[in-house]
């Protein structure tokens, strides 16, 4: 292994056997067999899913550390460096991916599906059906078979809104920190960071508050029809992106706080900011998709 003129720092780091990897992909088995029994009636599916849970986490735990002692102790050079963001950037594409077929989910539902079902041919099957999406006309539920209780749906104001305000504002913190970091200002770096995460936990505890609101209050669930589930699913899954997202903030703070990173040298930290910026933009299409329209 050849070494770079900035000292000891290796050209590119060849890591040692781990036992991680496969560590890891064993606590996820348990998830998996744990999560798909305990939803078909075997009560042991949960006791599995915690233990994988729990076994997981302390992996990745073990395997985060060990990667943040390679990287602190100048193991990690430029090689490995672009390594790390073209594996971001490629986890970031796949996120688009995933947000992207919810997304057209939603649109096939309102342009093709519910049109569909109040066509001429099924006029007979389902006599006086509206087809027409549920934020568009009150009281409609998009169900043929009038099989889904009344609802009401979720309109922009005011929880959304704020919410929209809170993740916009955590990404002005964000850049404020990123720039701070950058003019080796630490003090000023680390308090707009733990701004940042104040934001994202307060985001999840309105959309907690808007979850229990919805089900309480306007009798909206997952099981309303394909307004209720297409709503869960993309407010949902952004909710969980947000708590990971916060997550990642936090630990980097963490790392902050205990002199990790440097002005020149700090991806972890720009590859967290590049995850939080993502979920803001996505909370942006949901907005306007779910909430407006």
């Amino acid at each position: 292994m050849s070494t770079s003129a900035h000292g000891t720092t290796p050209y590119y780091f060849i890591p040692s056997p781990s036992r991680h990897p496969v560590m890891a992909a064993a606590g996820l088995f348990f998830v998996i067999m744990g999560a798909s029994q305990w939803v078909n009636g075997a009560d042991w599916g949960k006791y599995s899913l915690a233990f994988g849970l729990i076994f997981w986490l302390s992996v990745l735990y073990q395997w985060f550390a060990q990667a943040v002692s390679e990287s602190e102790g100048g193991q990690y050079g430029r090689k490995i460096d672009l390594s790390f963001r073209w594996s971001m950037s490629w986890f970031i594409f796949s996120e688009v991916m995933f947000f992207g077929a919810f997304f057209s989910a939603l649109w096939w539902a309102r342009a093709h599906s519910v049109p569909s079902l109040g066509s001429l041919d099924n006029s007979l099957l389902w006599p006086g059906f509206k087809a027409v999406w549920p934020s568009l006309a009150a009281g409609v539920t998009a169900s043929p078979a009038d099989i889904i209780e009344p609802f009401t749906t979720m309109g922009p104001f005011w929880l959304p809104t704020i919410n929209t305000a809170l993740l916009l504002s955590s990404g002005v913190t964000l850049t404020v920190a990123h720039h701070a970091l950058i003019d080796g200002n630490r003090s000023k770096t680390v308090s707009f960071m733990w701004l940042t995460v104040l934001l994202g936990v307060t985001f999840l505890c309105v959309q907690g508050y808007e979850y229990y609101h919805a089900y309480t209050e306007y009798n909206l669930k997952l099981t309303s029809g394909i307004y209720g589930s297409t709503f869960f699913m993309l407010t949902g899954f952004h909710g969980f992106h947000v708590f990971v997202g916060m997550l990642m903030l936090l630990f980097t703070t963490l790392r902050l706080q205990k002199g990790h990173f440097s002005a020149d040298r700090h991806f972890g930290f720009e590859g967290a900011a590049w995850y939080w910026h993502f979920v803001d933009v996505v909370w942006l299409g949901l907005y306007i998709l779910v909430y407006w329209l």
